[in-house]
């Protein structure tokens, strides 16, 4: 990464945010110490695409959300796997990810950090439909 002090590093922070929850803003918090936060916000076509559902919150709403975070300073649309391309045209001199990332790049840095254990998406949408379940009976 470029140590000139004139020049701030922007990173990359590769997310869905389907249902935005802790895990995401360490993410992004660890991201912030490393330069310029941007937030590389996978579409809603692209998510239907690879996991088969549009997101609970569409990426209006999303955007919005990360946007207001102190850490964030922009939010941009993204595809689902993020290649040299989209690297090379945004100027991103580094990739943060959590430790399932599967992007393949050879253009920036990639830093990983550990995924926080017992939250996701997924987890959440799971007790939202728990709860529903109760309360119908």
């Amino acid at each position: 990464m470029n140590k000139n002090p004139m020049h701030t590093t922007r990173v990359l922070v590769d997310m869905s945010c389907t249902l935005i929850h802790h895990g995401h803003i360490r993410l992004i918090n660890e991201a912030k110490k490393l330069g310029k936060v941007i937030v590389g916000l996978t579409t809603d076509e692209e998510i239907l695409n690879k996991k088969g559902y549009l997101p609970e919150l569409n990426f209006s709403e999303r955007k919005e959300i990360l946007i207001s975070l102190k850490n964030v300073d922009t939010v941009i649309p993204a595809p689902w796997l993020i290649d040299d391309d989209f690297i090379i045209d945004n100027n991103i001199q580094c990739l943060v990810h959590g430790s399932d990332n599967s992007n393949k790049l050879s253009t920036c840095d990639v830093i990983l950090f550990e995924r926080t254990e017992g939250i996701s998406s997924t987890i959440l949408r799971s007790r939202a439909c728990e709860i529903v379940r109760k309360l119908e009976k």
